[in-house]
């Protein structure tokens, strides 16, 4: 498919990045003019995965994560979520609702949460190389009447 736009971003792994990354990723998003919900689905998977960086990958250490976003033919946004950490042993486990390594106050539901706001969802991990999160959301074109 065709790439009419795309947006690159590195950051720290550090919580106070979070909220920074779903505001650029919104203000992309917003070429297309999506509704609120819309907005707010694409910003709480962002959130989502960019948090999995933070707490998973980088555990110990302070790492990168590295977002790609791109708008394709069709109105669709693709998000790519990337960080070089310790990586998914298991990528059907960690998918799997109420699964978390960390345990405590983390519910593990961030890829539930990125599945239900997102159209499609695509995870690819190696264990000591770290995982890459890509999300598609095709955003309705709206009908105006004029008049």
């Amino acid at each position: 498919m065709k790439i009419i736009n795309k947006f690159t971003m590195n950051m720290y792994a550090k919580s106070a990045n979070e909220g920074f990354a779903r505001s650029c990723i919104s203000a992309f998003a917003s070429q297309l003019d999506p509704t609120l919900e819309e907005l707010n689905d694409i910003k709480t998977a962002v959130s989502e995965a960019v948090t999995n960086c933070i707490v998973h990958a980088y555990a110990s250490k302070l790492g990168k994560i590295y977002i790609t976003a791109e708008i394709i033919e069709e109105n669709i946004l693709r998000i790519k979520i990337r960080d070089t950490g310790c990586g998914i042993e298991n990528i059907e486990l960690a998918l799997t609702p109420l699964y978390t390594t960390v345990g405590g106050e983390r519910a593990g539901l961030g890829f539930a949460v990125m599945q239900s706001f997102m159209d499609s969802i695509r995870v690819t991990s190696k264990v000591g190389k770290g995982t890459t999160v890509t999300m598609k959301k095709k955003i309705l074109p709206r009908i105006t009447v004029n008049g």
